[in-house]
């Protein structure tokens, strides 16, 4: 299942001294039944933006843990289609 998950925090708990987007995730290549399909940032925002497929949610809440001090998430049912 594809899902788009949105990330926010506060300027205060920004990671940009602190490992930058990576530290609020965990280490893809360790997480079997995730894998990210793009991934935006809308930076003066303090947003982040990951269009996932996952196996389940439990996937997806490994993946989002490290950040769960430093933001909140939002995770939304997707479906891909095309503009022909």
């Amino acid at each position: 299942m594809l899902f788009l998950i949105t990330q926010t925090h506060a300027p205060e708990y920004c990671t940009i001294d602190a490992g930058g987007r990576d530290a609020l995730h965990a280490d893809i290549k360790k997480i079997k039944g995730l894998k990210i399909r793009m991934g935006f940032a809308a930076y003066t925002e303090h947003v982040l933006y990951n269009l996932v497929e996952a196996d389940n949610y439990d996937v997806m809440k490994e993946f989002l843990t490290p950040g769960f001090k430093r933001c909140g998430a939002t995770i939304t049912p997707a479906e891909e289609f095309h503009l022909d």
